[in-house]
């Protein structure tokens, strides 16, 4: 009974206990969180507390969710729990009054289709599951307005066709970031659509467990998801299958290369870089001879033939695909795809488009940019020069320097030196002043018992130099100029 303790008194001081709700019968309350699961319901418990934001129904019976399973607005609900009841029926007004739910269990359940704006209630819904249905049908609005989706889990279901388009042009569901769709009814899937995905998508595009039809294209797409690293492949390269047209046994979508009757090749990739507003050429370089048909496919799906142009995209003589005019939106991987008399080859281009042009305003600003800089630099070095820079005049600027204290002795230097000349001596040139010319004989003006004297002044450029008094203790630690 002791571990039953916290329990009764977190119940006891939770919201249940007040007068602002009460937990219904056969559930379990414990602050917010409500949790009926394998309670053998087979509606929803009502009234529900309006401060519910978790409400576990999973493992009863409920198989139909009306409108009316939550009478009055609950604001604070953020999960929504389902899974495991028979649910056969959803209604499109469900989740009127759960506009804030961002976690939604629909899984292990018998739902067979996915109507109109079903979801559309749920602006703010994140993780969306709904695995293990029979769902066969989904329509392309039942995800409308779902701006901040990031996982939809659909696996293990009897979907014949799922509305890629959705994910084209990244506008409606814009932070997808994992699609489940593995272990369905998929036969084909569209190639140039899935090599418009970005990267991260396509590093959570689970196709694993459908029976696709063995295509080289569809070979292309895996091998370089491969090459890629992209864990939808990787993780599960035995069960990425497919089956080739006439025969009954599925084999590796991998293990196509090179093998009859498809003789896919590897895939070669390459990278292009251009500026807005450029003219390039894609090239088509392929290793094939006696091409026999040859076309390109855009970052958005659409194919351009050998026979016209698509926009700002032409095809060639020589089988490159010219684009004229670059704009942001030209930016992505082009597919080139082969066919040879016994072999089929892809290649792969990837066109970076820079944001700005190559001659204009972004060069005019950089020069402009430069060019300050220069002139500041100038003018700092030239203050410097002229104010820094030590002088070098024949007269010396600015007041004297006041004499030494005479009872700092200790910190006189025997390798200064005693002027020889009186100043303001006319001829002379301007010497160190630290030295006082007013005191008595001695070093630096002081009078020195006992020291060396001074030798008798010699003429020559040499006279000026003097004899360094040896009996000092501080001779070495002095930070007197030397003069000479």
């Amino acid at each position: 009974l002791v571990p039953l303790v916290p329990l009764v008194l977190a119940l006891a001081l939770s919201p249940w206990g007040s007068a602002g709700g009460s937990c219904p019968p056969r559930c379990v309350c414990a602050s917010n969180i409500l949790s009926c699961s394998q309670a053998a319901l087979s509606v929803v418990p009502s009234p529900l507390p309006r401060f519910t934001a978790v409400l576990d129904l999973s493992h009863n019976n409920v198989s139909r969710l009306r409108a009316d399973w939550a009478p009055g607005r609950l604001a604070h609900l953020h999960a929504l729990l389902l899974s495991h009841n028979g649910l056969s029926f959803v209604s499109t007004e469900a989740f009127t009054h759960v506009p804030h739910l961002r976690h939604l269990d629909l899984s292990s359940n018998r739902l067979r289709a996915l109507d109109e704006n079903l979801f559309s209630d749920l602006a703010e819904l994140e993780v969306l599951l709904l695995y293990n249905n029979e769902i066969s049908t989904v329509d392309r609005t039942a995800f409308e307005n779902l701006g901040r989706l990031r996982k939809l889990y659909l696996g293990q279901n009897r979907i014949a066709r799922f509305p890629l388009e959705l994910l084209r042009d990244g506008s409606r569901l814009p932070q997808l970031a994992l699609l489940d769709l593995s272990a369905n009814r998929l036969q084909a899937v569209p190639v140039g659509e899935l090599q418009a995905l970005p990267a991260w998508l396509r590093d959570r595009l689970y196709l694993h467990g459908n029976p696709l039809t063995c295509t080289c294209p569809l070979f292309q797409l895996l091998a370089r998801g491969q090459r890629r690293r992209l864990s939808a492949v990787t993780d599960f390269q035995e069960e990425l299958r497919c089956l080739i047209p006439g025969t009954s046994t599925p084999v590796g979508v991998l293990t196509l290369a090179g093998k009859q009757p498809l003789n896919c090749s590897e895939a070669r990739e390459a990278v292009l870089e251009a500026h807005l507003g450029d003219t390039v050429t894609l090239g088509c370089d392929t290793r094939l001879r006696g091409v026999r048909s040859r076309h390109w496919v855009t970052p958005g799906g659409e194919r351009v033939l050998e026979e016209s142009g698509n926009g700002s995209a032409a095809l060639l003589a020589n089988g490159s695909l010219q684009l004229r005019e670059l704009r942001p939106e030209d930016a992505g991987t082009y597919a080139c795809w082969v066919a040879g008399p016994l072999l089929n080859e892809t290649l792969y281009v990837d066109l970076l488009v820079h944001n700005f042009t190559l001659h204009g305003p972004h060069d005019t600003l950089n020069t402009a940019y430069t060019t300050l800089v220069g002139c500041i630099l100038s003018v700092v070095l030239v203050l410097i020069y002229l104010y820094l820079t030590p002088c070098r005049c024949c007269c010396c600027r600015g007041a004297e320097k006041p004499p030494a204290p005479r009872d700092d002795s200790i910190n006189s230097s025997v390798l200064s030196t005693t002027p020889n000349h009186a100043a303001g001596v006319p001829g002379e040139p301007c010497r160190s002043r630290s030295a006082s010319s007013s005191g008595p004989p001695g070093q630096n003006g002081r009078f020195k018992a006992g020291g060396t004297p001074q030798p008798p002044p010699r003429h020559g450029p040499k006279a000026q130099r003097k004899v360094s008094d040896p009996d000092s203790v501080s001779s070495v630690f002095s930070d007197t100029p030397i003069v000479v």
